[in-house]
């Protein structure tokens, strides 16, 4: 299809479309309706009943140009992106993928959007390759391609991931190693246990970055990846992490969980190159020490 084409005779959208392009497949061109790259006179349509009339302009924009113009959530960025992978900034408050109440306004559903914006190629969904916490920030990885989710997923023990927490208290130690076993099996909430049947060794060092008379900064490396692994074992410590309730903090000036990811390195699944990226402490964590 040319940068536009004036309509001849009164149509509707969608078979207006299937005519100018029979070479394309008609889901795919659904999806060029669905998340806006056709547009009628300037104007991005989604509706395919819309009525063209003689002399309308209809045009298809390039992926390049409807992604430019996606709307994510405040603090959600893309920071790399290729074939294979997308690496993000997901904000605090955002979930990674859906649950029982909330189906729409996660990570994985903007991105889903994201990249079935444009033209092909492209990919029509993302994959999952670890979560985050609704309430952690920080970076997240999908994968574009399901051979590249199998491959990261395969050796995602191999990732080195680091965090940052600002926690209630000082640490005893300026570093050091939590280790527990982890009773997962209740679906709110996460307690050490003594090891049974019910439980999963985490262990998860620590260093602490700075201290200040009442909170501390701690850089965290979990060696496993249990669930609200890092969240118990710093409750478990005496020094649970700001604004979490949920496992014993007694304040929350920032109104968010003071954890975020910040750090990721992995060989890339294709081409084996090694990736890493890095986020600072947001500023609203920042301001608490």
């Amino acid at each position: 299809m040319p940068a536009f084409h004036t309509v001849e005779h009164p149509a509707e959208l969608l078979a207006f479309l299937f005519a100018c392009r029979p070479e394309v497949k008609r889901t795919k061109i659904r999806q060029w309706l669905k998340y806006g790259s056709v547009q009628v006179n300037g104007e991005a349509i989604t509706h395919s009943k819309h009525l063209l009339q003689a002399g309308d302009q209809v045009s298809i924009l390039a992926a390049s140009k409807v992604r430019a113009e996606t709307r994510f959530p405040r603090g959600m960025e893309v920071l790399f992106e290729d074939p294979s992978l997308i690496v993000i900034e997901k904000p605090e408050g955002l979930l990674s993928m859906a649950n029982e109440t909330e189906r729409e306004k996660t990570a994985y559903a903007i991105l889903t959007d994201y990249v079935r914006r444009g033209e092909p190629p492209g990919s029509d969904r993302v994959w999952i390759v670890h979560r985050l916490d609704r309430d952690t920030s920080g970076l997240m990885v999908f994968a574009k391609r399901e051979e590249a989710k199998r491959t990261l997923q395969d050796h995602w023990h191999q990732t080195e991931k680091r965090y940052l927490a600002v926690v209630e208290g000082n640490p005893p130690a300026d570093h050091g190693e939590m280790r527990s076993h982890l009773d997962e099996s209740g679906p709110f909430k996460v307690y050490s246990a003594p090891p049974s049947e019910r439980t999963r060794l985490a262990v998860t060092h620590y260093r602490v970055m700075k201290r200040s008379a009442t909170r501390a900064l701690i850089e965290l490396t979990p060696e496993t990846g249990r669930r609200n692994q890092i969240r118990v074992h710093l409750a478990d410590a005496k020094c649970p992490i700001v604004g979490d309730r949920k496992y014993g903090a007694q304040t929350n000036p920032a109104r968010r969980l003071a954890l975020h990811a910040s750090f990721l390195q992995f060989h890339h699944p294709q081409t084996k190159d090694l990736l890493k990226f890095e986020s600072p402490l947001p500023q609203a964590l920042a301001r608490l020490l």
